[in-house]
């Protein structure tokens, strides 16, 4: 059998499909699992959803090829959207193009814009996706570190000029995974300069805009003066409404990319099923009641792991949004380490930071996506097996 590319060779194992397997191997011996470590929301699509995704299911103009960018009436809603939820105009002919999700976009954009050789600049902790694209792509990642003391945001001057000189794509996620940090407009004003005097492509991804804790509402990157200059918003309905199975998201911005990646999508698939995108318009459209209760739920359960992990010994900042804790790692141990023992010793899987990059060493994440009951659980056996930790 033929070797694959020399891309796919150099391409890490999936951070999740590893998680996956360690669960599946627990879950073979007895042991009774609690999983923290991915961010799929446990609770169900609102049933108004469901409902309008059951009446577009036996419509047969549905059951045909879908447009390659999306329904009119799909990229309307989500034009809508952006007016009614951050201010931002946007056309829905041009500037809107419909996804099988936002990791799709997000991956194939690299491949819209990447030559052999080209750089991204990516942050680091990340979502793997960021990276891998740029790989597959053919393109040379540059690392924009995510530390703590700079509240999880890259340091647009430390970027040597020459590097950013060469740059063709910038990737920002806020609220952010694996960290959970916040950006506001100042920040998104900084990068939009920065991308000008560079000629560089931003590509924010936005899912979490919705999980958002303490009345807090977060910015849209497309706020920024010029952002649509220089940039693109990626953004899902996986996260606020429950539909990660669905995939239905989209990008958002600049009209030059959106007609590029629309005419890369209908070339390499053939756009999202007529149906989901209909539950989407609903999901926009309709009552929001599910969106606060969602964020009710998170913020509860937040308070919980919180309570936690001061119990044992950590002192950290509570996330202001996103589904995710970003947690050092007690003394004496690595990501992977920490994480096999939590997992041996309590049965609770938590994420390796080292998962998410080379400056994710020395961190875990934990995803509030099991009940309050379930984390307290989690919790209560951790102390139970690990007890107090030191750093």
């Amino acid at each position: 059998m033929k070797k694959e590319s020399l891309a796919m060779q150099n391409l890490p194992p999936y951070l999740f499909a590893r998680i996956e397997k360690r669960i599946a191997d627990a879950k073979a011996k007895g042991i009774d699992i609690i999983n923290l470590g991915i961010g799929d929301p446990d609770q169900p699509t609102p049933p108004h959803i469901i409902k309008r995704m059951a009446e577009a299911i036996t419509d047969p103009a549905n059951h045909q090829y879908p447009s390659s960018v999306g329904l009119l009436e799909f990229r309307k809603t989500v034009a809508q959207w952006y007016q009614t939820r951050f201010g931002v105009e946007v056309d829905p002919d041009s500037e809107v193009v419909s996804l099988l999700g936002s990791k799709e976009g997000i991956a194939h954009i690299s491949f819209a814009y990447l030559d052999k050789g080209d750089i991204s600049l990516v942050p680091d902790p990340g979502y793997p996706v960021y990276g891998v694209g740029t790989l597959l792509a053919g393109g040379v990642p540059h690392i924009m570190p995510l530390k703590v003391e700079n509240a999880y945001l890259p340091v647009l001057e430390d970027i040597p000029s020459d590097v950013a000189g060469k740059a063709k794509l910038m990737f920002l996620c806020y609220p952010n995974n694996p960290t959970g940090a916040v950006a506001d407009l100042r920040f998104f004003n900084k990068v939009v300069e920065f991308a000008k005097s560079y000629d560089i492509l931003v590509c924010h991804d936005g899912p979490y805009s919705e999980v958002a804790f303490d009345g807090l509402k977060v910015p849209s990157f497309l706020e920024a003066q010029g952002a649509k200059d220089v940039g693109i918003e990626f953004h899902s309905l996986s996260k606020t409404y429950n539909m990660t199975g669905w995939r239905l998201g989209w990008a958002v911005g600049n009209p030059e990319v959106i007609e590029v990646l629309g005419r890369f999508k209908s070339n390499v698939d053939s756009g999202v099923f007529q149906a989901i995108q209909f539950a989407g318009i609903e999901a926009l459209q309709g009552p929001q009641d599910c969106v606060r209760d969602m964020q009710l739920i998170y913020e509860q359960r937040r308070d919980v792991v919180q309570a936690g992990l001061e119990k044992m010994g950590w002192q950290i900042t509570p996330p202001r949004g996103s589904l995710y804790f970003w947690v050092p790692v007690p003394k004496g141990h690595s990501s992977e380490s920490f994480a096999e023992l939590v997992l041996e010793k309590a049965g609770v899987i938590i994420t390796p930071g080292n998962g998410y990059g080379e400056n994710g060493e020395g961190y875990f994440r934990i995803a509030l996506t099991v009940s309050s009951d379930r984390m307290k659980e989690a919790f209560e056996r951790m102390a139970h097996n690990i007890g107090k930790v030191e750093f």
